[in-house]
């Protein structure tokens, strides 16, 4: 079989052990996203340390936003990617060289269109934000040299979905590495030496994004023609674009919805002044780097789900959804205890210790949100269960059910005066559980119907022998 010959680049999780499979795939996945929230933490550092409060407020600001704009071309990535994770558990290697290229021309389209609105709309967006005028010409600034790198952000990261997708995990980590890296040392050097402030280190981010981009697309190019879309693979072929866009386009509303919701509960807490604003800048990066082992657990998770849908093996599903929690649940609680104890010190590594009331902001925070990480785990298992599915409307069900929830109790709460933050911080995980609950009840009262699914794939025709 031509598979064999090639599989010591790729990773078949439609056999074997499912905990070994699914630990082996993450880990790749989890140190990719620990490289880059050191990178974050690093960059967000230096702007704190040298760089004062108002500008590490505009660049968490302006950070969110970005994510939000990224969030649309992520969700396309993701999408196409699960759509190809179940063509190669299939095994329909020329679908999956179509299924590629189709999705290539129709998110390099999506991304163009949202730098062009990015660029055209951005002082409404500011306007939007509700940016404390102290740190407006700062957010600007950064945004401006940002957007510029959108779409190597594209490149990157759907590159990234067709490797991971086919159980390639380790070279994206390599690249991103390479990346993180280079994006520190400019970041230094733009800041410090150079005295370029903000816009040093939003062009040290493009720079670093631009390499990153161009290396993984050389190195695919080069090194995985088992899937590399050839002359005959281009071509427009509507069953596949549809199945593509119905995937992507719902995990982007997702992930859209998700960082929108994600926005606004910045723009409330930008409203209570620049302390709040830097200290949520911070709590959100240490937030971040705190569950993301089990966020990139769950992305893993997604992808082995997707092979074995489309392999049509039922039983690893269900195998698999037992050591998965397992799992996230161990990194949870490991989370939990490193944040709830060492609260005050993780706020110490980006503000100054004579600023006490941006310290006790955080700290208020991480110790709330600390003390529920095992709900935002399962939810990321949740999110990636449907996703591999093809379920991903069961996904923005989810999504809406933790942001909406979330943002009704923050903008109810906040104005009270005797709660105030507080109300902003607790929205946070009772939006977890509430969608904890209805993804893992849908779970259970369809969970046959919702496994049998994947039978369908079982008489795909099998050209990679």
């Amino acid at each position: 079989m031509l598979y064999e010959s090639w599989s010591y680049k790729m990773k078949d999780m439609t056999y074997g052990n499912e905990r070994k499979a699914l630990i082996f795939f993450s880990l790749p996945l989890i140190l990719g996203n620990l490289i880059q929230q050191l990178y974050n933490i690093a960059d967000t550092l230096i702007v704190g340390r040298f760089l004062g409060s108002n500008a590490l407020g505009a660049v968490g600001s302006a950070y969110a936003l970005m994510v939000l704009l990224t969030s649309i071309i992520l969700g396309l990535c993701m999408g196409s990617g699960i759509v190809f994770s179940q063509l190669f558990g299939a095994k329909r290697i020329k679908d999956l060289k179509t299924s590629i290229w189709n999705s290539f021309v129709f998110t390099a389209v999506v991304t163009i269109v949202i730098n062009v609105v990015a660029f055209l709309l951005l002082d409404k967006l500011l306007i939007w934000l509700n940016i404390p005028n102290e740190a407006l010409e700062y957010t600007k600034t950064y945004l401006n040299i940002i957007f510029m790198g959108i779409g190597f952000t594209f490149i990157f990261n759907f590159i990234s979905s067709i490797l991971r997708s086919i159980g390639n995990s380790v070279m994206p980590l390599i690249f991103l590495a390479i990346s993180s890296v280079l994006n520190i040392v400019l970041d230094i050097v733009f800041i410090l030496p150079m005295n370029m402030g903000v816009g040093g280190a939003a062009i040290a981010t493009v720079i670093s994004q631009g390499v990153s981009a161009v290396t993984i697309m050389i190195y695919f190019i080069k090194k995985a023609p088992q899937v590399r879309p050839e002359k005959e693979n281009m071509y427009y072929d509507k069953k596949l674009l549809k199945q593509v866009m119905s995937n992507s386009i719902l995990n982007s509303i997702q992930q859209s919805i998700m960082n929108f919701g994600i926005l606004m509960i910045q723009g409330l807490v930008n409203s209570f002044g620049v302390h709040a604003m830097a200290a949520f800048a911070a709590v959100v990066k240490i937030d971040s780097f705190a569950y993301m082992p089990a966020q990139d657990f769950g992305n893993a998770f997604a992808t082995y789900i997707a092979q074995n849908y489309g392999a049509g093996k039922a039983s690893r599903i269900k195998t698999g959804i037992k050591e998965a929690v397992k799992i996230s649940g161990v990194f949870c609680l490991i989370s939990s205890f490193v944040v709830c104890i060492f609260s005050k010190e993780l706020m110490l590594m980006f503000i100054q210790p004579s600023e006490i009331e941006i310290i006790s902001i955080g700290v208020q925070y991480l110790r709330i949100e600390g003390m529920c990480y095992l709900g935002i785990g399962f939810l990321f298992l949740l999110y990636a269960f449907y996703r591999g599915l093809g379920k991903a409307q069961m996904s923005i069900v989810l999504t809406v059910v933790s942001l909406g929830s979330r943002v009704i109790i923050a903008y109810a709460l906040a104005p009270i005066s005797s709660i105030g933050l507080l109300g902003i911080w607790w929205a946070i995980p009772i939006g977890w559980m509430l969608a904890d609950i209805i993804g893992f009840g849908y779970l259970i009262l369809k969970r046959e119907r919702l496994f049998s699914e994947g039978s369908k794939f079982e008489e795909a025709t099998i050209d990679i022998i």
